[in-house]
């Protein structure tokens, strides 16, 4: 029986198991809505698409399963874009459906009209526009695979309106072929074995753990490798709660308003064991001056993450999980084996010294302006080691990050990578959607609060009870600390007020429960009200002191070495005139002793080792490079690939592409110049791309290289012989003759197109038109040997 597409767009979610969607209609989706009658997966209406986005990924975060977000065409798609970079950086998976414009109006420039997959091209996994409702249900199985599998990431899937309304038979995939999706689960055993040796040789190790971890679920031989061997652990913004804050091992959070002890155990290390990390900018600070005495063994699902920043000594490609239990499984082999660890009681003394030494401050005063740090610690005590707790971006969600206990995977969700203000408020209602019976706690800033508050409509009418605390300075208060720091005081454009919006009023209209604290004391009370609500949602406006900042803090630029505990050291030091205060890049207005990399010296600590070597920038000299990459004929491809090499900033000297022996597979050769450094990290992702099906460098003397011009040169009755005489020379055929001109069609080496040009030049070369460099290995060996290469696709 035949069933329209926006049905069979339906009956594939069903059949993926999917219990809610997050969405809003609009005409182009319209088809899909009609279904959603009859479905049991349950539809929450958002109020604006970028939180329906937010709660699919608040949903993800919480759950661990694939978030769902459906949107118009058009505003509707392009409102998408924020929480698809957000899910993107973060390695959230989420499939988004959007509608499009008929077929027949597709590069029209119709109403409503935006070309998503084309705009979502950097920050989506992968994404297709499909033109045949045959095709849907493949589309949408393909789409949760590549989603959940491999590093995690959001997947587009676009479907004009003409597509959806089309009746199809539906027929469910039995089996996914993706050529170019392979992703790497098992470590290489020999890598595996290097890095348990590594373990039990090093004297001051540190599990450096990122969110990695959680997505690949591998808390649990991250702890029992911990445990065995005594490893001091840190877990990254994007960590909190893979590893328990109670647990005697775990040093804390490292980065720019990292714990002291965390920051600085990493920069004295001798080894770092990076689990589904990334070394993030804001946990590295100055590259070239990070751990710089430690050996590298970095284990990632993603290869291109492995030496994008920091070279690596030991590199592992693989779940963290799977690789987790290798590493377990090693360790145990060289113990059983006679092997015995070094002794870490030296480095576990300096490690205790340092903790209680640099504990987290907070100065509350019974008579004084309520500190927000209070307000956090108080919420958190509420929460031991249960519920969730989500987060804005800014000062609040640094301060819930230091001062809250996480004690398992999945009870903190923030956007780490991006920094998505207006995150939190429909992230915290994805997620108490995803997990109703455990507490949810929305943790926001006035900043961050107002961009998306519209969807106090959605928890309310939705029946979600979420207590939104709103930590409330009156300001934008991370960019009021930089400018207070960095710019002599001089606030632009950071003040909110408080009057405006009324919070309490707000949340009235909204029909929530809305509380209102100003005072030290009054806080336990505040909260005894808010918790004890239970049956709608809670906006609690915590008027907090404005002048209030984070600390510790590494400023941007600088060294970890440099971390600066407090504002009281932060003046005292630049009272003293010593050098200090690193602004972002490109602060060139700054004063002298605040230019970026200009950071305050002089960090306790013996002086380190000199550097490894870092990748940073391009790295190395350029050269020419021809790439050769296997690519399924498919829209967007071509586009994706040119793509990745502009984002490194390389210019593509010449691109051609052409079908190869194998059905729906082209050849794309690619002549750039480059750094080989970054160019290895274009190639890894192009290795990720699920249309990309394999990459090969060609070495300029084990390839053929041609390239086809075709010269149209000025050829005049006096010297017509002559031009003819210079083209036999070098075998180019005459194609196009007149009484002023010939045209001359030759093929060849770069340096021997480039010899002829320069001889016809004196004769006027009127036109030129080169094919692009194509290229082939020497050999009898080809690019698809072996790989049985067939694009057969399911329904």
């Amino acid at each position: 029986m035949d069933i329209t597409g926006a049905q069979a767009v339906i009956r594939s979610l069903e059949t993926e198991g999917v219990e809610v969607i997050f969405g809003h209609p609009g005409g182009a989706i319209l088809p899909a809505y009609d279904p959603l009658l009859d479905s049991p997966v349950r539809h929450v209406l958002a109020r604006h698409e970028q939180g329906a986005g937010h709660m699919a990924e608040g949903y993800a975060h919480a759950t661990g399963r694939v978030g769902v977000v459906l949107a118009t065409s058009g505003p509707g798609a392009t409102n998408l874009v924020t929480a698809l970079a957000d899910a993107h950086c973060d390695s959230v998976p989420l499939v988004a459906i959007t509608g499009q414009v008929p077929t027949g109006a597709v590069g029209g420039d119709a109403f409503q009209e935006a070309d998503i997959t084309g705009i979502t091209m950097p920050v989506t996994k992968h994404n297709e526009m499909v033109t045949d409702a045959g095709r849907i249900p493949g589309a949408i199985k393909e789409a949760f695979h590549i989603a959940a599998t491999g590093r995690p990431g959001p997947v587009l899937v676009d479907i004009p309106k003409d597509v959806l309304t089309q009746r199809c038979p539906f027929r469910w995939p039995d089996r996914l072929t993706l050529p170019g999706y392979r992703p790497t689960l098992r470590g290489h055993p020999k890598m595996v074995r290097e890095a348990a040796r590594s373990l039990l040789a090093a004297r001051r190790p540190v599990l450096y753990v990122g969110g990695g971890t959680i997505r690949a679920a591998a808390h649990d031989p991250l702890r029992r490798l911990a445990e065995m061997l005594r490893l001091p652990v840190v877990t990254t913004l994007t960590a909190r709660g893979a590893f328990p804050d109670s647990h005697p091992q775990h040093l804390g959070m490292p980065g720019m308003h990292g714990h002291w002890t965390a920051v600085t155990a990493l920069q004295r290390s001798d080894l770092l064991l990076a689990l589904g990390a990334r070394f993030d900018d804001r946990v590295t600070g100055k590259l070239s001056a990070f751990a710089p005495g430690a050996r590298i063994v970095h284990v990632d699902i993603d290869p291109a993450e492995i030496g994008k920043h920091r070279a690596v000594d030991v590199p592992i490609v693989g779940d963290c999980r799977e690789v987790g239990e290798q590493l377990v499984a090693a360790v145990s082999e060289l113990l059983a084996a006679g092997e015995t660890p070094a002794d870490l009681s030296p480095w576990w003394a300096t490690l205790d010294e340092w903790r209680r030494a640099h504990p987290l401050r907070v100065d509350q005063q019974l008579d004084g302006p309520l500190k927000p740090q209070t307000v956090i610690r108080a919420i958190g005590q509420r929460l031991p080691g249960d519920g969730i707790v989500v987060t804005g971006v800014g000062q609040h969600q640094m301060w819930a990050a230091q001062h809250i206990a996480y004690e398992r995977p999945r009870s903190w969700i923030n956007s780490g990578g991006l920094g998505t203000m207006g995150f939190c408020v429909p992230a915290a209602i994805g997620a108490k959607i995803g997990r109703p019976d455990d507490t949810v706690v929305a943790i926001d800033g006035d900043g961050s609060f107002q961009m998306t508050l519209q969807e106090l409509a959605t928890a309310r009418t939705e029946h979600v009870p979420v207590v939104f605390c709103v930590i409330n300075n009156g300001a934008l208060g991370m960019v009021r600390q930089w400018q207070e720091l960095f710019y002599g005081g001089r606030w632009s454009s950071v003040d909110l007020g408080w009057e405006v919006p009324d919070l309490v009023k707000l949340a009235d209209a909204f029909g929530c429960a809305g509380l209102r604290c100003e005072r030290p004391e009054d806080v336990e009370s505040t909260l005894d009200k808010a918790f004890a609500v239970g049956d709608v949602p809670v906006v609690v406006d915590f008027r907090v002191d404005v002048t209030e900042k984070v600390f510790p803090m590494v400023p941007a630029g600088a060294s970890n070495d440099e971390i600066v505990e407090s504002a009281q050291e932060w003046y005292a030091k630049a009272a003293a005139g010593v050098p200090g205060g690193s602004g972002e890049p490109g602060g060139a207005a700054l004063p002298a002793s605040m230019h970026e990399g200009d950071a305050v010296q002089g960090a306790p600590g013996a002086t380190a080792p000199a550097p490894r070597q870092q990748v940073e920038g391009r790295g190395s000299a350029m050269a020419t490079h021809t790439v050769s990459v296997l690519v399924e004929d498919r829209p967007g491809v071509l586009a994706r690939v040119a793509g990745l090499f502009s984002r490194r900033g390389f210019n593509i000297e010449s691109l051609a592409v052409g079908p190869t022996e194998v059905a729906g597979v082209s050849r794309m050769t690619i002549v750039v110049d480059a750094a080989a450094a970054p160019l290895e990290q274009v190639t890894k992702q192009l290795n990720k791309l699920v249309h990309v099906l394999k990459i090969v460098e060609l070495e300029r003397d084990t390839a053929v290289e041609r390239e086809l011009q075709l010269i149209k040169v000025g050829a005049a009755a006096g010297t017509r012989s002559q031009v003819i005489e210079v083209a036999s020379v070098f075998r180019a055929n005459v194609v196009d003759v007149d009484t002023e001109t010939l045209t001359l069609e030759v093929t060849g080496s770069p340096e021997k197109l480039a010899a002829l040009v320069r001889l016809l030049e004196p004769y006027g070369i009127r036109e030129l038109v080169r094919s692009g460099m194509i290229a082939v290995g020497r050999g009898a060996r080809s690019i698809t040997d072996g790989r049985g290469l067939r694009l057969e696709r399911g329904a």
